[in-house]
């Protein structure tokens, strides 16, 4: 299948005008990067605290944001997380605690805030934010249903049935303490009615980075990103020349630095899975120019007489059907990851719809015309040692007619 037949572009031609769109683009990220936004880095490489709360009914950002700041909670990034209809909030504190003690007290931070919202049960515990540890000890200590020696066993049992059927059964909130009934024996559910309340949201899950994993991980993703291309210039070198090997390198670096740059403009984080992204389509524009190269090594061998610039483009052209085929069918996919996948994988699939539209262009509009400029100019400095060689044989050809004289 072919969607250009007999294509004949002026691609080398237009050559300034890609040069402009890339130093545009190249220089737009490096201000956004040095001195507006910097990289926003997500919580594996600067560390940090993130607590994942889901609430009954669709969260008030806003609400919620008052609410940690009455906290002492000062600038946490609240955003919402997952399908719309889960109702889930991520609220990063910027904590950068590595002890467990941290872990409960960002935890207990918020679950008081969002409590505070509700002072009308005061003194009573949420039951959605408790677990089965604590339930069973509260039994412990009332014991309802006064079983004396086996209370342990039963009461154990008991809480991990009422945690298992908020979790799986209503999805982590229960609205009523009266869906326990037929959960619990009537003599614990009026115990509990007494000194549990159910708040509108629970808190699921806590994550915490430290400060010294997050340098660890920021400086191997760099080098993960250097042994990479270090590895391809090699490998290009070997195969080809080393212009070759250095003109795709400097697309790869061209396509990274836009993408990381679009990132910082938009203040969009950079994850781990970002820089997995990243060094995806440093793995695909790196292919997409070795199929560019290869078809030009054939048709220097092919077009002998032509001049290196006639035979780049004709290059192009031929390989443009299978450029746009397989670069387009890629952007629907991340394209579609993109707007279906969640948040979750917002920002992978986000670098990888940037990276498929700057990785394309770069093999034809910076990797290409760098390798003709490069032999151009050795051609020059060629031709320009021979003239001198010839003029300095001509001036002792003119020194011996004297001497002879």
């Amino acid at each position: 299948m072919e969607l250009f037949r007999n294509a004949n572009i002026d691609f080398l031609g237009k050559k300034w005008y890609f040069l402009a769109f890339s130093l545009i683009f190249s220089v737009a990220g490096l201000c956004s990067i040095f001195f507006w936004h910097g990289i926003p880095l997500g919580v594996e490489f600067r560390g940090g605290t993130l607590v994942y709360v889901k609430f009954a009914q669709g969260p008030d950002l806003d609400q919620i944001r008052t609410a940690m700041d009455h906290a002492g909670l000062k600038n946490p990034r609240i955003q919402r997380f997952g399908p719309t209809t889960d109702n889930e909030v991520l609220i990063d504190l910027g904590m950068q605690e590595t002890s467990e003690a941290a872990l409960d007290k960002g935890k207990n931070t918020i679950i008081n805030a969002l409590q505070a919202q509700n002072p009308s049960n005061s003194g009573k515990q949420d039951l959605n934010n408790t677990g089965a540890a604590s339930l069973e000890q509260y039994m412990l200590q009332k014991d309802p249903l006064h079983l004396g020696t086996d209370a342990a066993t039963r009461y154990h049992a008991m809480a991990r049935q009422m945690e298992d059927f908020r979790n799986k059964e209503r999805g982590g909130i229960l609205t009523s303490l009266d869906e326990l009934r037929g959960v619990v024996p009537p003599e614990v559910l009026s115990g509990l009615q007494q000194d549990f309340y159910t708040s509108s949201f629970v808190v699921r899950n806590v994550e915490i980075v430290g400060p010294q994993v997050g340098g660890q991980l920021r400086h191997q993703a760099l080098m993960a990103t250097l042994y990479s291309l270090a590895g391809m210039l090699v490998y290009l070198w070997f195969r080809f020349e080393l212009i070759y090997g250095v003109g795709a390198v400097v697309a790869c670096l061209h396509d990274s630095i836009i993408t990381v740059g679009f990132f910082s403009l938009l203040n969009k984080e950079i994850s781990l899975t970002v820089i997995a992204a990243i060094l995806t389509l440093i793995g695909y524009s790196m292919n997409d120019t070795i199929v560019v190269f290869d078809r030009i090594r054939e048709n220097i061998k092919l077009l002998r007489r032509e001049p290196l610039a006639d035979i780049v483009n004709k290059s192009i052209n031929q390989t443009l059907s299978r450029t746009i085929l397989t670069s387009g069918l890629t952007f629907l996919t991340v394209l579609s990851l993109y707007i279906f996948g969640g948040e979750v994988l917002r920002g992978f699939s986000l670098a990888l719809v940037i990276g498929i539209i700057i990785g394309t262009y770069s093999s034809i509009a910076v990797a290409a015309p760098m390798l003709v400029a490069y032999q151009d100019w050795r051609a020059k400095r060629a031709g320009q040692a021979v003239a001198r060689s010839m003029s300095t044989g001509s001036s002792k050809s003119r020194e011996k007619v004297k001497v002879k004289a």
